[in-house]
């Protein structure tokens, strides 16, 4: 098989040492050298180096944790063409010698054409989905939190989640903070609750009488004083991305149109994505790409599997949550395909070919500089209408009746 590139070079990086393996070929044979270096600036630099002095035009590494990042960035500095490599894809290439070096494999596969390339962003991409990745695990955070002081205070036999929708808003609040100062009777409590609570008095006195020892509070205390942390840290993300949202600001009001997305959810799908849609050739790309097609696992004629792929967890699940909120809105082509699909498929495998289909709407979008329009709850009816028919005219006959459908021109159809 020809070689593509005359010279080039595959990394193995690890925690504290990079293994190059350079690969030159020409006059009729191939040379190739394997060196090793640290992971420190200075030895990463020194690199870089020693593969523009060797002539090296493209290079070849696996994402291996966040290993591989420091490696890139340096890198990317300099007069190489970078591929980032699937680890799961490279081990599925076939011809693989077992005292082959990784780096030398991975060179060797390169110069041949053999690796497809990983979808790595822009620099302020990755900078903007580093904060937003950081977001979501400070308010997962901030939920297990919350959890932790509902058993603290289910311990106590105080049953506030039972006559309040949210223990952390107003109101419970305001009865947490007067159980740690020490105010534990019931009716000074009842007077923090704030009108709009729908549970009766009586209810809400029997609920918070309950028997609260000093290792209640200052478990309450604990988690109390970690919640606000976690509030002040969200404050200073959201205020670092709103500084950086600059070249995302038209990309993110454009998804902001497509219903169940918000202006946080629009942000992410931003970051994860990117802005430039031509890395993808087609919208199946990309909805592969973030795992949101059913894998397929056939053996002799028989499906094994069709489970979703792993896929960008982070992208995937921001999708989820936003077709999640657009099968709630009213005259929607989304929750018409939601409705049309549950019945069938069940709501799991219904809410992710939503989610399938905003991505779809978002690639398209982002590719045209366009903004949403809505296909309408009866668009199913439109393009489909001889299928409808046949399977109302189908559940006709099941009842003992000959149906037969009269189209708006020609004769008569017997179905």
């Amino acid at each position: 098989m020809e070689a593509l590139h005359a010279c080039c070079a595959g990394l193995d990086v690890h925690k504290d040492t990079v293994v190059a393996g350079m690969r030159l070929a020409g006059g009729g044979s191939t040379k190739t050298e394997v060196r090793s270096f640290g992971t420190t600036t200075p030895d990463l630099l020194a690199l870089s180096a020693w593969l523009a002095e060797q002539g090296c035009t493209h290079i070849a590494m696996e994402a291996t944790g966040v290993y591989w990042r420091p490696v890139w960035h340096i890198l990317s500095d300099g007069d190489f063409t970078l591929t980032l490599a699937n680890a799961a894809h490279v081990k599925n290439v076939p011809g693989r010698k077992t005292d082959v070096a990784d780096a030398l494999w991975l060179a060797d596969l390169l110069a041949h054409g053999l690796i497809r390339p990983s979808f790595v962003p822009e620099a302020g991409t990755q900078e903007m989905r580093a904060l937003l990745r950081t977001r979501k695990q400070l308010v997962r955070e901030q939920a297990s939190h919350v959890q932790r002081m509902h058993k603290t205070l289910e311990d106590a036999n105080l049953k506030l989640s039972s006559v309040l929708t949210n223990i952390m808003g107003k109101s419970g609040r305001a009865i947490i903070e007067a159980l740690i100062a020490g105010n534990t009777k019931p009716d000074h409590l009842l007077s923090l609750v704030e009108r709009g609570v729908k549970a009766a008095p009586e209810k809400i006195v029997s609920a918070l009488t309950g028997r609260i020892t000093d290792r209640h509070r200052f478990l309450l205390r604990l988690h109390l004083r970690q919640i606000d942390a976690l509030d002040d840290a969200l404050s200073e993300i959201d205020a670092e991305v709103e500084r950086g949202l600059d070249p995302f600001r038209q990309a993110v009001s454009q998804l902001r149109t497509i219903p169940g997305v918000s202006d946080l959810t629009a942000q992410v799908i931003v970051s994860e994505i990117g802005t430039d849609m031509a890395r993808f050739p087609t919208a199946g790309h990309l909805i592969s790409w973030a795992g949101l097609c059913p894998r397929n696992d056939e053996s002799a004629g028989k499906r094994r599997s069709n489970r979703l792929r792993h896929g960008a967890p982070w992208l995937k699940t921001t999708l989820v949550q936003c077709a999640w909120a657009a099968t709630r809105k009213k005259a929607s082509y989304l929750q018409a395909q939601f409705q049309r699909l549950r019945h069938r498929r069940g709501p799991k495998k219904a809410v992710c070919a939503v989610a399938a289909s905003i991505l779809t709407a978002a690639y398209h979008m982002l590719r045209d500089g366009t903004f949403y329009q809505d296909l309408g709850a009866d668009h199913f009816r439109k393009t489909t209408p001889e299928a409808i028919a046949a399977r109302l005219a189908a559940q006709i006959n099941r009842l003992g009746f000959n149906c037969i459908i009269n189209p708006a021109a020609g004769e008569p159809v017997s179905v």
